[in-house]
């Protein structure tokens, strides 16, 4: 086993992960390590690469403020081209030499005699131990792959892919498909099948609002501008910014005001589908912007397709040759997809990550649910701060502006801790405690409670975690500087020298 000791270790190498190191080494601290088990940069974009993956927020507002890329191919990105986008800005800014690709971290335990967090992982399948004064967790919550849990599902004798783990040796073409879920990956992948698959049953729960997705390609004179005009890629960027901030407004304190936004779903249904029947299973019976607000051209048109079946009746179980509903429907088929997307108020990292007293993330969110002050740090893990933290998700734009947002926080959390001598930094309960509170006081009148679904966007005790209720540039202003006053803070032992001590100084 090696050892390695490191001021900063960054755990996770996607947006959130390359943009603490990019910030921490402008800044001057140029002592830490990227940590990643994937085999290059991009987190999500790395991962997900099933047919049909791409973004739901347009191209220039889904990208690094600092790093505005002109040569973006269409208005709405692909997961190859994010992919590439993320590994350009890497290597513009040398950080691999810093990353450790291959590296799959098992826990992260809080020693409080030295002040440190002691990573344990394995490297290319050797065990190593990072030994680090800060640990940055740029995890993110689209990691961890959930599996439904319906019986015999682990019987089934054909072939089982989730979308964030898809196989691109498998050929699907011809096959009996069951897709589980109704999701955002769904969405994205139901159409590509249903024009390859024999036969394609789509399981839904619940449907989903989904409006249109206006996607199109840029022209070759647009990218000139792009790249040549000043300005011109900052304004539209910001004219994107601030027309998603209205929505913003509605979802937290004026859902009627979303009523729009339901007719031009209902109109997309409309006329992506002919059958009545049809249309009446895919529309919602909650309030528009409860659940995530889709966006596709088509799924509807996939659903009318000949091949492809809306399954509604809930799964009784999963046999080793199909699907059986609660109807006792049974359905046999070759392939089952599962689109349920991730652990997200319950990740199993939680449970790997210890702060004092050995107590881990999940023990503590278990209890309390899932909290922490400004979506950075957790009461009582000293020096670590979370990147897409708790109540920072987004239902209306793009969440690299939030991650910028806690750069800034990363870097003078750095700075000030840095000059003043500080080894150890833990958030006060009592701030922590009033800073969620003031956000569940601000949830009152969101659609997200008050809109009639239940969505991953809440906890286990029914509380909206995972989302920032209001403005964006509301959460850039609580983090443009490093609070220091609402954290308790240890500094190092003073070291007098001989000449200082005989002095008196």
């Amino acid at each position: 086993m090696t050892t390695h000791d490191v001021e900063i270790a960054i755990v996770g190498a996607g947006f959130s992960g390359l943009g603490a190191a990019i910030k921490l080494a402008q800044a001057g601290s140029d002592d830490y390590v990227v940590l990643d088990r994937g085999s290059d940069f991009g987190g999500t974009w790395r991962d997900n690469v099933y047919p049909g993956a791409a973004c739901d927020v347009p191209s220039h507002l889904y990208s690094y403020s600092f790093a505005q890329n002109p040569g973006w191919t269409r208005s709405y990105s692909h997961q190859p081209e994010i992919h590439r986008y993320i590994n350009a800005v890497a290597d513009e800014h040398k950080i691999a030499d810093k990353a450790w690709f291959g590296t799959d971290v098992t826990g992260a335990d809080w020693n409080e005699d030295e002040a440190r967090w002691i990573i344990q992982g394995k490297r290319n399948g050797k065990k190593i131990t990072v030994r680090a004064r800060t640990m940055v967790g740029g995890i993110g919550p689209l990691c961890e792959p959930n599996l439904p849990d319906i019986d015999g599902l682990k019987s089934f004798g054909g072939k089982i892919v989730h979308t964030a783990q898809w196989d691109e040796d498998y050929d699907f073409a011809g096959k009996r498909i069951a897709v589980i879920g109704t999701g955002a990956s769904a969405i994205q992948v139901v159409p590509q099948l249903g024009k390859i698959a024999g036969q394609l049953d789509v399981y839904q729960r619940t449907a989903p609002w989904i409006i249109p997705r206006n996607e199109r390609p840029y022209l070759p004179v647009e990218n000139w501008a792009f790249k040549n005009v000043p300005g011109l890629q900052s304004a539209i960027r910001g004219t994107i910014y601030t027309a998603s901030e209205t929505v913003a407004a509605g979802m937290t304190w004026a859902p009627k005001a979303l009523k729009p936004v339901e007719l031009i779903c209902k109109g997309n249904i409309f006329r992506g589908i002919r059958d009545p029947k049809l249309r009446e299973a895919v529309t919602p019976e909650f309030a528009v912007g409860c659940k995530r607000i889709l966006k596709s051209n088509d799924w509807y048109p996939t659903l009318d397709r000949p091949n492809v079946s809306l399954v509604t009746d809930g799964i009784d179980k999963v046999t080793k040759t199909g699907i059986v509903t609660k109807d006792g429907t049974v359905r046999d088929v070759d392939v089952i997809v599962v689109a349920t997307g991730f652990h997200v108020t319950d990740s199993p990292a939680f449970a790997t990550i210890r702060g004092v007293g050995g107590k881990s993330l999940a023990q503590v969110w278990e209890k309390d649910g899932m909290q922490g002050y400004k979506g950075s740090f957790v009461h009582g893990f000293p020096n670590l701060m979370l990147l897409v933290g708790p109540s920072t998700g987004l239902g209306h734009t793009s969440m690299v502006y939030m991650i910028e947002s806690q750069l800034n926080y990363l870097v003078d959390y750095v700075r000030k801790t840095t000059a003043a001598g500080v080894i150890r930094t833990d958030v006060k309960k009592e701030a922590q405690d009033r800073y969620n509170a003031d956000l569940q006081k601000t949830m009152r009148t969101s659609v997200w409670v008050n809109g009639g679904c239940a969505s991953w966007y809440k906890d286990v005790n029914g509380n909206v975690t995972s989302l920032w209720p209001g403005f964006t540039f509301t959460f850039r202003n609580k983090t443009r500087e490093f609070d220091i006053a609402a954290y308790d803070v240890t500094s190092a032992p003073r070291v007098e020298t001989a000449e200082a001590a005989a002095t008196g100084a």
